[in-house]
């Protein structure tokens, strides 16, 4: 059972990972579209990078010390990335120069939105495994 537990952890902070990249591409779509002013908008995504930073890192070290090895080595390119994103200072969207990064921070959103669907489907799948695993005993 308490496999069982630790995958549901797994799967609801993954979930809110995906839900915190999900609001800075609607972000980003609102600026686009014209909804909202860049001002407005680097504030709200910039207020959210740090929590998704350590929200990750955080399941990362779950996944580590959990024994979860092929999880946590699944996690650590994107784990890599946001470290690298932070140790130089690239990671806070710029209010002046929004407009021409645009395409560029949408795709890089896309692209960890997909990743985290990718760990996510990963995630389910272990956690039924074990569910059925469970029921069999």
């Amino acid at each position: 059972m308490g496999e069982i537990l630790t995958w549901l952890l797994f799967f609801f902070i993954l979930i809110a990972l995906l839900v915190v990249v999900v609001y800075q591409l609607m972000c980003l779509a609102d600026l686009e579209f014209d909804y909202i002013n860049p001002y407005d908008s680097a504030s709200r995504i910039n207020l959210v990078i740090l929590p998704e930073f350590i929200t990750y890192g955080i399941l990362c070290l779950i996944y580590l010390l959990t024994g979860h090895w092929v999880m946590f080595l699944l996690s650590l390119p994107y784990l890599y990335y946001n470290v690298r994103l932070y140790t130089r200072n690239q990671y806070l969207v710029d209010v002046t120069e929004i407009f021409n990064q645009l395409n560029w921070e949408k795709k890089q959103r896309l692209f960890k939105l997909g990743y985290l669907i990718f760990l996510l489907f990963i995630t389910l799948f272990w956690m039924i495994y074990n569910a059925l695993e469970d029921d069999e005993m």
